[in-house]
């Protein structure tokens, strides 16, 4: 029976549809089955990533589950902890203590990759335009400030540190707009891996956490009332919910933070199609020889779906029950995915490397509040 090879060199007859097992662009521990067919004269494969988990997913999915519900009960009990820091730790736990065996991999690779795009595009169902309208041009020139200045900033640092220019545009997009999420919506035109998602969100997420401590104690020292607080927060604080535990802690901050904090979530779809373009034009003008021909997305789809999430939610179309229960599929979602991106983080090379990314993502914690609250000051909270 005549006989042709996949790329993995195993022998299939011919006539069957082959199923080519590769590894994963941006986890190399991690074989993805693929489906493949050969297209055009030259018999080149193509494949299709199937974007609903496969049988081979389910045992780390359960787990990915199982993380889950701990990760936010504890969050429960513990009101001071946050459920994704806490999901971040246990994936590294799960990972570095030799429980990732390989018939997990598929399902952890899952949560952090579609689930947390998923959890992006829920996201925009937290944004209306009439609450985000309420921020006044003096505050959307905040954030806009501070957006801008804390992201070139972390990438100028970055560069002056040594770090790649992928991991270093990771940290600068997640301390300047909405830490994991962002995070998320940039890795796809960063040409990134798994380890530098990872690592960025392990920062943010470390530094998001701490500030629900410190950002209260300062308000005293700095003679910030509370709306004025409020606005200091958003314009600072990394994630939403990291954002809303700390304006929870000072009475009257709390709405102040909201709508500025997801003013500054909004800015996410312009920045990453930005860098999407400038992304596209390096890879047209300057071809690696023999590198892949595969451009960087304009704009993901999963950022498409956030957009059109933020208009359905401004359209007034969605019940309030909805959106609620949408806001708590979100949350739980987004720990699974930083669970799964938590089995990327391995103590020794990030201990090779830690140091210089631990720096970058301290100095941008500053650069972040320091701007932000010279912002606030200027124009009255």
């Amino acid at each position: 029976m005549p006989m042709h090879l996949n790329r993995s060199q195993a022998p299939v007859p011919a006539g069957r549809p082959a199923i080519v097992r590769t590894t994963s662009r941006c986890r190399p521990d991690c074989e993805v089955d693929q489906g493949s067919r050969r297209t055009g004269a030259a018999g080149r494969w193509v494949h299709t990533l199937n974007p609903l988990p496969t049988r081979a997913a389910l045992p780390g999915l359960l787990l990915v589950a199982l993380a889950t519900a701990a990760a936010s009960g504890l969050a429960r009990v513990v009101p001071s902890l946050n459920a994704s820091t806490v999901a971040v730790v246990l994936g590294a736990l799960v990972v570095n203590t030799g429980l990732h065996h390989p018939v997990l991999r598929a399902g952890t690779h899952y949560a952090a990759h579609r689930l947390l795009r998923i959890a992006v595009v829920l996201l925009g169902l937290q944004l209306g335009l009439p609450q985000l309208l309420g921020i006044g041009v003096g505050g959307l020139a905040v954030v806009v400030a501070t957006v801008t200045i804390t992201f070139a900033g972390t990438r100028l640092l970055g560069r002056v540190l040594g770090l790649s220019p992928a991991r270093s545009l990771l940290i600068a997009t997640g301390f300047s707009i909405c830490g994991a999420s962002a995070v998320a919506a940039m890795r796809e035109v960063a040409d990134s891996d798994d380890e530098d998602t990872a690592v960025a969100i392990a920062l943010v997420t470390l530094c998001g956490s701490i500030a629900i401590f410190l950002l209260p104690a300062l308000r005293g020292p700095l003679a910030l009332e509370p709306a004025a607080f409020g606005s200091w927060v958003g314009a600072s604080v990394h994630d939403v919910g990291q954002t809303v535990a700390t304006a929870h802690r000072v009475p009257g901050s709390l709405t102040e933070a909201v709508v500025v904090k997801l003013t500054r979530v909004v800015l996410l779809a312009p920045l990453v199609a930005g860098v999407g373009v400038a992304a596209r034009r390096r890879g047209t003008a300057a071809p690696i020889s023999g590198a892949s021909s595969r451009r960087p997305p304009l704009v993901p789809l999963f950022v498409v779906g956030f957009l059109a999430a933020i208009a359905v939610t401004s359209a007034g179309v969605l019940p309030t029950a909805v959106v609620h229960g949408a806001t708590t599929v979100q949350a739980d979602l987004l720990t699974a995915a930083l669970f799964g991106l938590g089995t990327s983080i391995h103590v020794g090379k990030l201990v090779r490397t830690g140091s210089r990314s631990l720096l970058l993502a301290l100095a941008s914690w500053v650069l972040v509040a320091g701007v932000a609250y010279a912002g606030v000051r200027l124009v009255g909270g």
